[in-house]
Parts: C-alpha cells; sequence; structure tokens
C-alpha cells in the first residue's frame, strides 16, 4: 500500500485540491482520492505531483 502526505502539503503552500489537479493534469476528485488512499498514483503523477512541492517523491509517498 501506498500512503501520502498530498494533504499536509497542500496545506503548506496553502493550496487546494483544484489548484493541485490543475498543475498536475488530474480531476479535483483524483486528489481528493489520493489523499484518502482510495487511488495509488502511476509514476508519471507522483512525480508531478513531487515536482510541484519540489521535494523528492519519497517525501510524499510511501510503501508500506
Amino acid at each position: 500500500m501506498i500512503t501520502n502526505r498530498i494533504k499536509e502539503y497542500r496545506a503548506r503552500y496553502d493550496m487546494k485540491q483544484e489548484d493541485l489537479a490543475n498543475l498536475v493534469g488530474v480531476r479535483r476528485e483524483t486528489i481528493g482520492n489520493l489523499e484518502k488512499g482510495r487511488y495509488n498514483p502511476s509514476l508519471a503523477l507522483a512525480w508531478k505531483i513531487a515536482a510541484v512541492f519540489q521535494v523528492p517523491i519519497e517525501d510524499i509517498f510511501t510503501v508500506t
């Protein structure tokens, strides 16, 4: 299972789910599902999300 800290990073940047979704090219619902653990991102999407926050993928996503 992959856990993530997307919500935490969005809060740091004062960013809404919709804002992040627009930046990475997905729907807002996708970000919500990622945050709730209902969906595991593709490597490409994980890379884009990490790039938005300018951190390594491992800072946001963890395999448990």
